[in-house]
């Protein structure tokens, strides 16, 4: 194979028909202004080819289960070999997934439990044990010498009745004696005696008395009369001991010697949340139920029952005016008016209207009707409709609250109460990965010994010889695994933890360390970005895993803007020199050593010092005013109480794991979106927070796409297209035809080409090949029909203003005010190269974000405004970063405070006031470790960032 992958006339998306040859086998970095065509060249052609030959060499029934890609306008690529995307992008949606799901973790564990996992009864907490007949005899046999022992079989266990039935088939089965209730009767007795049928009663057939005298024919006696026993027990027999006057359960299954319970075999699938032998019949594995919140059902507390307090039974309900007579009795029966407003209602009068009177009934014309009540009302009408409208109504007034039978375990309690060292599989999940792996270390430290509770603090036994000879190998793997999560920087992370809440960077790293995991070879791997969301600290570590990844006979090929990722690489293309329009070709490649000497790479002037980010200039800041929050104790908050000054610009730092994510995003950014959007989002634990009538709104700014399809685009989100398609409709022409807004636009009928339906291409569907797209024959791509596309303004068709750049539009617009400011703040915040009918689709993280920040200038201030955006300089270069800083600033110096979540030192070093959280991440974490100014951060001995931080502030 090659040496070299050869890549020759790329023209993905903004790429300039570029010849470049990567090396093989190496670690190497593409980087570049935002925009420049980074990911159009790795992933968009490097990955995408790799992909599609390799799916296209698959058979053609394993093609059809999987996604095969466009091939990518390129001329020719050679050296490739099968590649593995590792993206921020890929983050797994599914409820049911987890972190020790993706990562595999999971699997190994149950099997680990299903191998050497000790059951317990789930009721009463003791240990269930099962054995052969054999060994049933040997321990009988062992008991004591010289004793006589009653051998029982339980036919009836705690339940009610006669029994009649039951005895007299005993009878039949030439059985003569009976325990009853713990007395031994004759059949005959028993036949007389007046049972009580209300009462629950246990019957035990007396199968064999045995004397434990040691001899051969005594023993021989003792294995029939078990083996009997068991058959007539269904596995079960009870052994009455003569010295001690105790009974003994022994069982060829898992049942409780106490309770009698039952309990299934353990297998694989007894620990799966995924599967109906595992998963808690609850909530179905999931561990969160959605459910009626009243808080939702009434939100409006000043309104009475009359004025429509109950807000879905205005929607919903098709016979509300029997509902509304049969409330009107409830209150007449239970004394309380409808017209007095909800507030003013006892929670005891409030519960009767939400969860119903019970089984009284009340008379309503000719009918008598019960009170079931509003929530117990919804949940039926949920379960029971075949309106998607009407349960989609219906799911807006509920909530994700955590199941209460298995308290958010997932599991079924037969499988929560299987231990191995004495925790169960629940409690080993919740732990975080540092600790988890500490746990199995402790394993491989205690097999054999003598439990010691003050040397191993996090088990609770040990594990026997035996146990650890089986699972050997499975320990060593879940080690392995656990180090790979480690190193990349994930050891916060629990097993548990779902995957709807991990970041785009931590999904990223979970694939990595996965990857590390499976040991393939002659793979092309592609990552974008995985520094996203690493301190400083760890990033050493992710550098280390990523040259592991190369060492094992690997090209690794990454996306990346981080200044020490970059230093590290063997290999480095540096794509510009502009982005968008102006940006695709190659500026510049070589060795660290070598782009820093190339005068054209501006990536190699800032990793030389020649260019770098410098601090900036700010005017007095600050209006004295702050938000306080108390009591933070969410996740591994502990309990801290944060202030936010306000009017400035506030940045929170620390460790992954630390807890920033949880204090801003689940605490703070819930909290507010509560006070003034009214989310039915609830903030994560705390007690309280003071000072939001400061602000008059909270907006926050990620860098998720600005929409999800193609239609979307830069004008559609900025708002300016709605007054560049008011405008054209005041040119006389339209005026005549009549023409309206809609007219204008190509998501509706009337004006677009409806050939493409105003996409401006055609998707065939090739079922086994990639979709083939082929410009629209009747528009040629422009969306509009004819008679739409004869506007114009100044000379130019609607068509033609979706095609100018943002810089060129600005300048066409120049006399009409509205779209020019509009179009001004997206220019000054670097887009100016964008075209304004881009496909949003084909725009990077940054770029999405940029917009959405220009959108926020461009509105009108009240300097009142709280901006939470966490980690801004994900897919940023040195450049950009200056650009967003300058952005930021202006949002503040318009009275506004900017709130950032950042592991960045550059923008760090340019924040008014720091919040510093550690000292680590996970149990480790969670607390204040610093708050200051960046130069009283650097004062902070205990705080992990000061020691990088007070690097840029010399």
């Amino acid at each position: 194979m090659s040496h070299n992958i050869s890549i020759k006339g790329a023209r993905v998306n903004n790429l300039k028909n570029i010849d470049v040859e990567i090396p093989r086998n190496k670690f190497v970095v593409i980087t570049g202004l935002s925009g420049s065509g980074k990911s159009s060249l790795a992933f968009d052609t490097i990955y995408a080819e790799g992909q599609r030959r390799y799916v296209e060499s698959l058979s053609s029934y394993a093609r059809q289960f999987l996604e095969v890609k466009e091939k990518p306008d390129v001329d020719q690529i050679t050296g490739l070999s099968p590649s593995i995307a590792i993206d921020q992008r890929s983050v797994v949606q599914n409820p049911r997934s987890t972190v020790g799901t993706i990562t595999e973790v999971y699997d190994l564990i149950r099997l680990l439990y299903s191998r050497i996992g000790h059951p317990h009864c789930p009721d009463c907490g003791v240990e269930v044990h099962r054995q052969t007949v054999d060994e049933i005899v040997d321990k009988i046999w062992k008991i004591n010498n010289k004793i006589n022992v009653t051998i029982l079989a339980p036919v009836v266990r705690e339940e009610k009745g006669t029994h009649k039935k039951v005895v007299e088939e005993i009878r039949k089965a030439n059985f003569y004696q009976i325990r009853f209730d713990g007395i031994v009767y004759n059949i005959e007795e028993l036949e007389s005696l007046d049972i009580d049928k209300n009462q629950k009663h246990t019957i035990e057939v007396v199968v064999d008395r045995v004397l434990l005298d040691g001899d051969k024919e005594m023993r021989i006696q003792l294995a029939e009369s078990v083996k009997i026993a068991t058959d007539l027990g269904d596995g079960q027999i009870v052994v009455h001991r003569s010295d001690n006057d105790e009974d003994v359960l022994f069982s060829q299954y898992y049942s409780c010697p106490k309770c009698g319970l039952n309990l299934p075999e353990i297998e694989l699938r007894s620990f799966s949340f995924n599967s109906p032998f595992g998963a808690c019949p609850e909530c179905s594995g999931l561990g969160m139920k959605q459910e009626i919140d009243p808080e939702l059902v009434i939100n409006n507390s000043k309104l009475s029952l009359a004025e429509g307090a109950i807000k879905p039974w205005t929607k919903i309900f098709s016979n509300q005016k029997s509902m509304w007579q049969l409330l009107e009795k409830v209150a007449s029966k239970h004394r309380f008016s409808i017209e007095l407003p909800v507030s003013k209602l006892s929670k005891k009068i409030l519960d009767l209207v939400l969860y119903g009177t019970g089984i009284e009934e009340y008379e309503i014309g000719v009918r008598k009707m019960t009170f079931q009540g509003v929530i117990p009302g919804l949940e039926e009408k949920h379960r029971e409709t075949d309106s998607d409208y009407i349960r989609k109504e219906i799911e807006k007034y509920m909530r994700a609250h955590v199941c209460t039978l298995c308290q958010g375990k997932r599991l079924r309690k037969e499988s929560l109460a299987v231990t191995v060292a004495g925790l169960s599989i629940a409690e080993y999940t919740d732990m975080s990965i540092k600790e988890l792996k500490f746990v199995f270390d402790e394993f491989k430290s205690s097999v054999g010994q003598k439990f010691d509770k003050k040397k191993y603090k996090t088990i609770k036994e040990t594990i026997s010889k035996r146990d650890f000879t089986i699972v050997t190998q499975l320990v060593h793997e879940i080690l392995r695994r656990l180090e790979f999560l480690t190193n990349v920087g994930l050891s916060y992370l629990s097993m548990s933890r779902s995957s709807v809440t991990l970041s785009g960077g931590e999904a990223q790293r979970l694939r990595l360390a996965t990857q590390l995991g499976s040991a393939l070879s002659e793979v092309i791997y592609v990552l974008d970005e995985p520094s996203i969301g690493l301190h400083a600290v760890d990033n050493e570590k992710l550098i280390n895993t990523l040259k592991i990844l190369r060492d094992k006979g690997n090209s690794v090929i990454v996306v990346e803007h981080d200044k020490e990722t970059i230093a590290a690489a063997d290999y480095i293309f540096d794509l510009g020199p502009g982005a968008g329009i102006y940006g695709g070709q190659l500026v510049a490649e070589g060795t660290p050593a070598e782009i820093i000497k190339n005068k054209n790479s501006l990536t190699g002037k800032y990793l030389s010092g020649q260019k770098q980010i410098g601090f900036i200039k700010k005017n007095q800041r600050g209006n004295g005013k702050k938000i306080s929050i108390k009591g933070a104790t969410a996740n591994n908050l502990q309990n801290i109480s944060v202030d936010i000054p306000l009017g400035q610009f506030v940045c929170i730092t620390g460790v992954s794991g630390s807890g920033k994510s949880t204090l801003i995003n689940d605490i703070l950014a819930k909290a507010l979106a509560r006070q003034f959007y009214r989310s039915k989002d609830l903030p994560a634990e705390h007690k309280s927070i003071s000072g939001i009538d400061n602000l008059d709104k909270v907006i926050t700014i990620d860098q998720t796409p600005i929409g999800r399809t193609p239609r979307s685009n830069p004008a559609t989100y900025t708002g300016v297209f709605t007054y560049i398609r008011d405008l054209f409709t005041q040119v006389p022409e339209a005026k005549i035809k009549g023409y309206d807004a809609g007219r204008f636009s190509f998501n509706v009928k009337g004006g677009r080409c409806e050939a493409c339906g105003g996409d401006g291409y055609v998707k065939y569907e090739m079922q086994l090949l990639s979709d083939v797209y082929v410009e629209c024959e009747e528009c040629k791509g422009r969306r509009y029909n004819k008679e739409t596309l004869e506007i114009h303004y100044r000379g130019k068709n609607i068509a033609d203003v979706l095609a100018m750049t943002v810089s060129e539009a600005n300048e066409f617009f120049r006399d009409t005010t509205i779209i020019n400011e509009k179009l001004t703040t997206l220019e000054e915040v670097g887009l100016g190269y964008l075209t304004l009918g881009q496909p949003a689709t084909t725009l990077s993280g940054g770029e999405a974000q940029r917009i959405k920040l220009a959108t926020e200038l461009s509105r009108y201030s009240t300097g009142k405004t709280l901006y939470i955006l966490d980690e801004p300089t994900t897919g940023l270069h040195f450049d950009d970063i200056n650009k967003l800083l300058l952005i930021l600033n202006r949002l503040v110096e318009k009275g506004n405070t900017v709130l950032v979540i950042e592991h960045n030192m550059d923008v760090i070093k340019n924040a008014d006031w720091v919040v510093d959280l550690g000292p680590g991440g996970g149990d480790e974490g969670g607390f204040v470790v610093a708050e200051g100014t960046p130069k009283d951060i650097i004062k902070n001995k205990k705080s992990l960032t000061a020691k990088y931080l007070i690097k840029e502030l010399k």
